[in-house]
């Protein structure tokens, strides 16, 4: 392995660790809730909790990287990861009172870690590829690595939680280790320009700046990878109650189902990575294609509501290929488009976007579940608008970017 292909493996390993430490959670809640005896509410805050904290810190994360250097807050991050993971880990195993508290409290510790791993990896890949079709190719795999993580952790959770219950919790600090000696060794980082010398308030000048000169099409970016990951997030769970429900389908036979549209993603997230190159213009309209394609699977979803499990999982996996065609894209375009010393808060708000969306989509899909066409016709349509604004907002054959 060379020097290169050494420190991608190991900035992919990071996505791929977070995700794992976070999705395969998902499948075994119902599990945690039984054995904890706690309510439906309190079942969610295990993952709310996460996500909650991570939207919060990821920005200062992204400014804080901007200003001391990536890989220190990339092994800071991790490292605060491990601990939270340990704390929930080892809690439930040795506690026998206030589990769920402790439970409960690592998962937020565990948060703030996250905010500063996987944010952080996409402006460094822009750091350390200079050339535009190796960062446009870099960042696809970066992108495939964190939706590999959600195809394989529905089944490595469902698995581990069937030896011991709180498994899939203490193994998390596992997976933090294995991506903290992976950048340790194979990731040099390039010398990070300091603002020590402006301060904080200057820079804060300076993203305003930014915004304000180009906030149209960083405002659309934002907002259209925040609704593919509420469009993901949703379809999946809905796709989890109904394989339960409708179809009966539960333990790794579910994990494997929810894998199909998740490979999808995978997949063409992996081929548009590779494809894409410094074309900007390609980029813009390989994710207007993708999200032509989700809206269509979604009103297809929205249209036959008993439709058979296999024409279901059909759609959702042609609709799982529309999202994996444009959130590389998505990466490459907000990366490539921000000048480095900025790159870090920018890329940060990105990610907190794309968190926001993690967080609504169970949120609105729980609250359609006896409303299934509406749900699918509300996806129809945010896909719609996301078309629309990356045609109107996005424009870099016209040097808007």
């Amino acid at each position: 392995m060379d020097k290169k292909n050494g420190t991608l493996a190991a900035l992919a390993t990071i996505p791929l660790m977070m995700t794992l430490a976070n999705s395969m959670l998902i499948p075994v809640l119902p599990l945690l809730q039984k054995t904890l005896g706690i309510t439906d509410v309190q079942t969610s805050l295990i993952i709310t909790v996460y996500a909650g904290i991570s939207i919060l810190c990821i920005p200062l994360a992204g400014y804080l990287s901007d200003r001391y250097g990536r890989k220190k807050i990339i092994m800071f991050g991790l490292s605060i990861a491990a601990i939270g993971g340990a704390v929930s880990g080892f809690g439930a195993w040795l506690l026998s009172d206030n589990v769920y508290w402790v439970i409960l409290a690592g998962r937020f510790i565990q948060g703030i870690g996250a905010a500063g791993a996987f944010p952080i990896v996409l402006p460094l890949v822009g750091d350390l590829y200079k050339s535009d079709d190796e960062a446009s190719s870099s960042l696809g795999i970066i992108e495939t690595s964190n939706t590999f993580g959600k195809v394989i952790s529905p089944i490595l959770g469902s698995a581990l939680a069937m030896a011991v219950w709180f498994l899939p919790l203490a193994i998390i600090p596992i997976f933090s280790l294995i991506s903290i000696v992976a950048v340790a060794i194979l990731v040099k980082a390039p010398k990070q320009d300091s603002n020590k010398a402006t301060g904080f308030q200057a820079f804060l000048h300076s993203i305003k700046e930014t915004l304000t000169q180009k906030g149209r099409w960083l405002y659309g970016i934002f907002f259209v990878g925040c609704m593919a990951m509420l469009i993901m997030f949703g379809f999946l769970y809905f796709l989890s109650n109904m394989l339960e429900s409708r179809y009966h389908i539960k333990n790794i036979y579910k994990g494997l189902v929810l894998a199909i549209p998740l490979f999808a993603i995978c997949l063409s997230s992996f081929v548009t990575g590779k494809i894409i190159g410094k074309n900007k213009v390609l980029m813009k309209w390989i994710t207007v294609t993708g999200f032509l394609l989700l809206t269509v699977m979604m009103l297809l979803c929205g249209f036959m509501p008993n439709a058979s499990l296999v024409i279901l999982i059909l759609y959702q996996f042609l609709g799982g290929i529309g999202i994996g065609l444009a959130l590389p894209s998505l990466d490459a375009l907000i990366t490539e488009g921000i000048a480095k010393k900025e790159r870090g808060t920018i890329t940060a708000l990105y990610s907190s976007a794309r968190f926001i969306g993690v967080a609504g989509g169970p949120l609105i899909a729980s609250t359609l579940m006896d409303r299934e066409r509406w749900l699918f016709y509300l996806f129809t349509a945010i896909g719609m608008i996301c078309c629309l604004m990356m045609k109107i907002a996005v424009t870099p054959e016209k040097n808007a970017m």
